[in-house]
């Protein structure tokens, strides 16, 4: 009995080992994914993208509120500050749905759902938008390498050929055409960056320096467009729960991003109702969805999100590479200034 015991002891030493090696192949292979894919953000998307259950905000106390019913005292409080640096601040915000299937449950428990609050004072750092030549797709760390910026994010949405869609301009020359239903613009006017609507495009003073077209515009003067609260369309997806970007300035001059960060897929009306509450003046969106991504770099430490896929081509539409043609890029402005050429 003795000498057959150590033979099966050193079967089940050897059996443990093999699981515990396939356990690390296993974890491997997860991080990997969620690397390449955003597993556990895609995974609350999935879950949550057909939901209508109400967006709520975590406060400071720890308690639960919709975004339709936070007043801005409130959202100030909500708000916990990551970092800052000069003339750039950023801070998050704390998400939930309520769960009402299993799969919603189990995203829930797993990850913390998160926006990004990302406010630039333009008087530190200079904006424009940034591509290749022939407008070759890209990715936000790229423009954030070659530009030496400290914040990149996707701009224009893009055709199924990979080319802008809508007006881009760069250092006072028109390089793509306006895409007349596009309403939201992204534009800099002596040295002055704006996000708004196609009406504060045409009215504001100055020489028109940079400029990129997106859809759809939000806001103008604190009022937010009565098609903010429709039904999707064609053109517009408005009640679909998704990973959005949105760009706006405040009566001071400031710059806001309002951004999907892990989990936090938001409809049209929400991210709006987050700008309202941060006192945000016009606003529109950038391109969102799957594409999305974006770059800030502090004290010389980069941080990426990216919604999805932007590292390998499987040849699969399902599991597409997003890239982008053209991205808006904030500059440091002592940087931007000793800058002789702008890298392709």
């Amino acid at each position: 009995m003795r000498s057959g015991g150590k033979p099966l002891k050193k079967k089940r030493g050897c059996a443990w080992r093999i699981l515990g090696l396939l356990m690390v192949l296993g974890l491997v292979a997860v991080l990997a994914v969620d690397y390449v894919f955003n597993l556990r953000s895609t995974m609350v998307f999935l879950a949550f993208r057909d939901s209508r259950a109400p967006l709520e905000v975590r406060l400071g106390g720890g308690s639960w509120k919709p975004v339709s019913a936070l007043t801005v005292a409130e959202m100030d409080r909500a708000l916990v500050r990551r970092d800052e640096d000069t003339g750039i601040t950023w801070r998050t915000l704390v998400l939930r749905r309520e769960a009402r299937t299993w799969g919603q449950r189990l995203a829930g428990f797993l990850v913390r759902e998160t926006v990004n609050v990302i406010e630039i004072n333009p008087a530190s750092y200079q904006f424009q938008t940034s591509f290749k030549d022939g407008f070759a797709l890209t990715t936000a760390k790229e423009r954030l390498d070659t530009e030496r910026a400290s914040f990149a994010i996707t701009a224009n949405f893009r055709d199924p050929a990979g080319k802008p869609l809508g007006l881009v301009v760069h250092e006072g020359t028109q390089r793509n055409s306006t895409f007349p239903a596009w309403t939201g613009y992204f534009f800099v006017k002596a040295g002055k960056p704006w996000f708004g609507p196609k009406s504060l495009f045409e009215e504001a003073p100055g020489v028109l320096q940079e400029a990129s077209q997106g859809y759809p515009s939000l806001m103008k003067n604190h009022t937010v467009f009565s098609y903010v609260d429709l039904p999707s369309t064609r053109y517009f997806d408005g009640n679909r729960v998704t990973y959005r970007a949105l760009a706006g300035m405040k009566q001071n001059g400031n710059i806001v991003f309002i951004l999907s960060g892990t989990g936090g897929v938001m409809n049209v009306s929400e991210v709006t109702a987050l700008a309202q509450r941060l006192n945000v003046q016009h606003a529109t969106l950038l391109d969102g969805g799957r594409a999305l991504q974006y770059s800030l770099r502090l004290h010389g430490a980069a941080r990426h999100f990216t919604a999805f896929n932007t590292l390998i081509d499987f040849g699969s539409q399902m599991l597409e590479l997003q890239r982008s043609p053209v991205y808006i890029v904030a500059r440091p402005a002592a940087a931007a200034n000793n800058a002789t050429v702008t890298a392709p």
